[in-house]
């Protein structure tokens, strides 16, 4: 059995790196909010008459067709691929599916997923983390496994892919979505954009997923909901690449308003109750790289020249967890909001906190290493670490959010935990 699996592996190595025609490959699953459907997404490296997807409980014995479309990098050889979307409807809530996907001009491995749960009764689980790359994905390997044994319900991508996926004429994009296949084809891989995606404005990021709506922005803001929590996933990029048109700004400002009262109407909030940011670009961070979150006005939480700021804006709107990367590092912020700590009580921090909980967590390996931290501990900021490594957060009920920070340089050691508690969610204003 050893001999045959590594020439099996071999073989998979062997596919890939020769961009075999029709073959299936950068597989990846991605949820729509709707437990009865699920999307799987793929590329092949010549184009293909058909896009299915055969799946069923126990056979492979329902197939559903989906789309294609070309995508040409924009380097110089003009690196051509074909990414293929099945939609599957119909689903039972919570039941596991094997499937595969291709055509006859090839069809991928069999995987597994299990479809969402129904309703807000149940406890999601989340690998979460940003700044992984090809090289020195530390984390990689742990997520993967853990993966596998059915730790997770999703995954969160914090933004920054590959390092980067433009590269190499876009070959390296395709590595990366290979090396992450044996994540993202067992669980969904939610993503949001970060800066290393804005090659091209941003067209492999918008290429690669395909994220809930994905026909209204190519992925760039969305939202949904999961068991308890509605998440959304926002473009911090807006804000910095002002040549792909300022209006990207007004719009997901328009959207993102809108988001949020529609999540925050009574009826829609006692059903998810939590509502949860993620976004690349944190407003606060203590690293000692100059970039935005260091600086006292920082763009993404007062706006640009003044506009469209997103830290009142949360605020106003009651976001109890806003997740974010891009700095190489691990940070844990008290609850904060204008610069100032709004803890719940000096016992305990966390319950019923007064203002958003900002979490960092962008190490989990790129060929760019560590970022490293100013000297003294911010007021704000309560705990901050190097280790490679990535978040496990489990939502756990209406009251309840339990995060905990992997290292992966200690062998999967967890060196930060906590509880956030919440009897009440709503505008803090009104708490």
């Amino acid at each position: 059995m050893k001999v045959f699996g590594f020439i099996f592996l071999i073989g998979v190595s062997l596919v890939a790196s020769q961009d075999f025609g029709g073959q299936p490959e950068q597989i990846h699953l991605s949820y729509t909010g709707d437990p009865t459907e699920m999307v799987v997404t793929w590329s092949t490296m010549t184009e293909t008459k058909h896009s299915v997807v055969e799946y069923g409980v126990a056979a492979l014995n329902t197939a559903v067709n989906g789309t294609i479309t070309k995508f040409v990098d924009g380097g110089k050889t003009r690196h051509t691929q074909w990414v293929h979307r099945v939609k599957i409807t119909g689903l039972t809530p919570n039941q596991k599916y094997i499937y595969h996907c291709g055509s006859a001009e090839g069809w991928s491995a069999v995987y597994y997923f299990t479809a969402m749960k129904d309703g807000s009764e149940w406890s999601p689980r989340f690998a979460v983390f940003g700044d992984m790359g090809n090289v020195n994905a530390q984390s990689v390997a742990a997520l993967q496994e853990e993966t596998q044994k059915g730790h997770f319900d999703a995954i969160l991508h914090v933004g920054d892919f590959a390092y980067d996926m433009d590269s190499a004429d876009g070959k390296t994009g395709d590595e990366f979505m290979r090396q992450v296949e044996p994540i993202a084809a067992y669980v969904p891989y939610m993503v949001c954009v970060g800066n290393h995606e804005n090659a091209y404005n941003f067209s492999h990021y918008k290429n690669r997923f395909t994220m809930p709506k994905y026909e209204d922005n190519q992925n760039m803001w969305f939202s949904w909901n999961i068991g308890p929590a509605h998440i959304i996933s926002i473009s911090t990029e807006n804000y910095f690449y002002v040549n792909y048109g300022l209006e990207q700004m007004f719009n997901q400002w328009q959207w993102l308003k809108q988001d949020l009262e529609e999540a925050t109407k009574p009826e829609n909030r006692v059903k998810h109750p939590w509502i949860i940011v993620m976004g690349h670009r944190p407003m606060y961070c203590s690293n000692d790289d100059h970039d935005d979150c260091t600086r006292s006005e920082s763009i993404i939480r007062t706006g640009y020249l003044g506009n469209f700021g997103l830290e009142e804006l949360f605020f106003k709107y009651g976001v109890d967890l806003e997740i974010w990367a891009h700095e190489h590092s691990y940070e844990r912020l008290w609850p904060v909001y204008n610069r100032k700590v709004y803890n719940g009580s000096l016992e305990e921090p966390y319950t019923n906190p007064k203002a958003p909980v900002h979490i960092i967590t962008g190490s989990a390996g790129c060929k760019e290493n560590h970022d490293g931290f100013q000297p003294k501990y911010r007021p704000w900021s309560a705990f901050r670490r190097q280790d490679y490594g990535y978040t496990r957060m489990q939502i756990m009920n209406a009251t309840h959010v339990y995060m905990e920070q992997v290292s992966d340089d200690k062998g999967g050691e967890v060196i930060d935990k906590i509880t956030i508690i919440k009897d009440k969610h709503g505008p803090y204003t009104e708490l």
